[in-house]
């Protein structure tokens, strides 16, 4: 089955309804898409021969003059936005992201729930959640970049170009780098390969195309982009952030940052290696996305997308009722509780700090939870067994 043949029905409606109040904001001038205008104003800066990475002035009446802070390649992919009216654009990004959404969500599901009635519910139930809801509306990358990962470490492996789709991720937003290293740490060398080389050569083609750009990127705006040395905002819910909020923006954060998230990523290496051996590819992916996001210096909410297969991972285990600590956690009620902006969040009470880091802290318990399901299903450890003593018997099943 192909890939397009993975997205059920109720996800095209839910496409085909954004698209609706796309026409319906373009026909009324309403803004729509904040980031989506970013990128649009990125395409077109780059047609009006001016730096991605100088104050953009082509942007929307309505939107804040936000910088653009992706890859230069990104620049060069988003020129077809330029094309339509901006909330149009958004149109295009949110249906695809809907379309990439119940995709996601169908594999990681039990089999007796990927259609009908079930699966609808559901896919109107992931709406609620924040980094999903933000996602859409900001008319983000984020879902289309989870589905490329989820399609290449779980679709395509053993397959030819297996890696390239996480290589073309990593070179629009690199934080989808980590999964290169989760290829090659579950021994899928000639994936990794393949997505390295991916990645390298959709770079060498942006820095032969904007040369300067990609200098002024790898060397100042990789960090300048979004504050990513110093961000202590409620938006940032990543070891960098907590640590920023706790310390008070101290010099201390970036070391302490620097040191927990080695650590975090050795510990990670560790569990994706046993998730991987015990036959839980979907565990171990899991583990790298979360880890990615704690690790990486700036992680908005809406980058948390990764809920959505987590939910799947629950639900496929028999664990429904952790469906309601996730709709707890992401629904994203708590930001609203706590004072934020204005460097408030320096001065948080403990009540705030368990409120406000309330992303990453759920992290912390949902990894080793993953573990403990992982290690104690017979059935997964069985798979595992059989794949290594008869692949061939396995491939013929």
């Amino acid at each position: 089955m192909g890939v397009a043949r993975r997205v059920p029905h109720a996800a095209s409606a839910v496409a085909i309804g954004l698209v609706v109040l796309a026409v319906a904001c373009w026909f009324t001038g309403r803004g729509l898409g904040v980031d989506s205008s970013v990128y649009r104003a990125g395409a077109l800066t780059l047609l009006h021969g001016d730096s991605l990475y100088a104050p953009l002035t082509t942007g929307e009446s309505w939107a804040p003059p936000l910088p653009f802070t992706y890859p230069p390649i990104a620049g060069l992919l988003f020129l077809p936005l330029t094309m339509l009216p901006s909330q149009l654009g958004w149109g295009v990004l949110a249906a695809l992201s809907a379309l990439a959404l119940g995709f996601v969500l169908r594999e990681t599901l039990p089999a007796k729930l990927r259609a009908g009635w079930p699966f609808g519910a559901l896919l109107l139930s992931t709406l609620l959640l924040e980094p999903v809801w933000r996602t859409l509306g900001l008319g983000q990358v984020n879902l289309l970049l989870m589905a490329m990962v989820v399609a290449d470490v779980l679709l395509l492996k053993g397959r030819k170009g297996a890696g390239v789709l996480i290589g073309v991720a990593a070179a629009v937003k690199l934080t989808p780098l980590i999964f290169i290293a989760h290829l090659a740490l579950t021994r899928r060398w000639a994936d990794a390969t393949r997505a390295l080389a991916a990645f390298a050569l959709l770079n060498l083609a942006a820095a032969a195309v904007l040369p300067g750009d990609t200098v002024r990127f790898w060397t100042e705006a990789l960090v300048d982009g979004n504050d990513a040395t110093t961000n202590s905002w409620i938006g940032n819910q990543s070891l960098n952030g907590i640590l920023q909020r706790l310390t008070g923006e101290d010099q201390a954060a970036l070391i302490l940052f620097a040191t927990t998230a080695l650590v975090t990523l050795a510990l990670a290496a560790i569990v994706v290696r046993r998730l991987h051996s015990d036959g839980d590819d979907l565990g171990a992916l899991l583990v790298t996305a979360v880890a990615g996001l704690m690790v990486s210096p700036v992680s908005w909410t809406h980058h948390w997308v990764w809920v959505v297969p987590l939910a799947g991972y629950f639900i496929a285990k028999n664990m429904q009722w952790s469906l309601l600590a996730l709709v707890v956690v992401f629904t994203g009620w708590q930001f609203r509780m706590v004072p934020s902006g204005a460097k408030t969040e320096l001065s948080w009470t403990a009540a705030d700090v368990l409120l406000g880091n309330s992303y990453l802290l759920a992290a912390l318990v949902a990894v080793p939870i993953v573990v403990l399901l992982a290690g104690g299903d017979p059935a997964l450890r069985g798979q595992a067994v059989r794949a290594e003593l008869a692949p061939g018997e396995k491939s013929r099943s």
